[in-house]
């Protein structure tokens, strides 16, 4: 063979090595939490279609939302999840976790990829509150070889965080270590808390300096978050909230990252 022709094939060759030492490139996601508060806005009129429109203009891959009614009279007894896909052109998996006015009250998943099984968990009840629950979601990612989790929530709202604390430990321990997974709601507890402690054990925070997300006019405190496991699979490019301010009394938080396969 000749001098150059073996050259080339030795460089052809050395290129392939390393493009298989680097395995395929990263995936990104775009995930965003919004509490849609049944699709009330502060001006007292329920619209689903500003809160897809919020949705859509995020292009969001994978959305948890809180507070969502299906067939529920106070918002027209609309079975909001299903609405909410067709608005968005998404799938849908939705997780009832009490029975009102007629329909369900709870958590939902959007994604922009099939969903292949859901499962909704009730969380801890204490002292006669509000059952919550977290949604699970089960998706396949285009270029990621393995199943992505996608867990959507909403804790409790009262001043003592008992039942928080509670229901961090329960979803702490519903996933693998090694398990791909992002967990996206309203948690009702500021970073600092012991609620975002205890989580911080398994998971990481896509933001670590304050993005606030209540009240939605003008955004003082942080409630809702995004966060991932296992922390040396993911990168976090940005996060922020969406200027939408009418169409809930939450800030949506979207969060971009960076996946690296397996």
């Amino acid at each position: 063979m000749p001098t150059n022709l073996r050259a080339s094939a030795f460089a052809f060759l050395t290129l392939l090595s390393v493009s298989a030492l680097r395995g395929a490139e990263p995936v990104r996601l775009r995930v965003l939490s919004y509490n849609i508060h049944h699709g009330e806005g502060i001006d007292g009129r329920v619209d689903l279609e500003r809160i897809a429109g919020a949705i859509v203009s995020a292009r969001a891959d994978l959305v948890a939302l809180q507070e969502v009614d299906c067939e529920v009279s106070r918002s027209g007894s609309i079975d909001q999840p299903a609405e909410l896909a067709r608005l968005t052109g998404m799938h849908v998996a939705f997780g009832g976790n009490i029975e009102l006015q007629g329909g369900r009250y709870g958590n939902a998943v959007l994604s922009r990829h099939p969903i292949m099984e859901h499962e909704n968990h009730l969380l801890p009840r204490f002292d006669d509150g509000e059952q919550r629950g977290v949604l699970v979601a089960k998706t396949k990612i285009p270029g990621v070889g393995e199943t992505l989790l996608f867990l959507a929530t909403h804790f409790d709202h009262r001043s003592g965080d008992g039942e928080r604390v509670a229901s961090a430990r329960a979803i702490n321990k519903l996933i693998p270590g090694d398990q791909i997974a992002l967990l996206a709601g309203d948690l009702n507890d500021d970073a600092a808390s012991a609620t975002l402690s205890l989580l911080e054990t398994v998971w990481s925070r896509t933001n670590h300096d304050l993005i606030a997300t209540v009240p939605v006019d003008h955004p003082t405190r942080q409630i809702d978050f995004v966060l991932y496991r296992p922390g040396d699979r993911w990168r976090v490019v940005k996060t922020r909230t969406l200027e939408e301010a009418v169409a809930s009394d939450h800030r949506a938080i979207l969060a971009e990252l960076s996946l690296r396969p397996k």
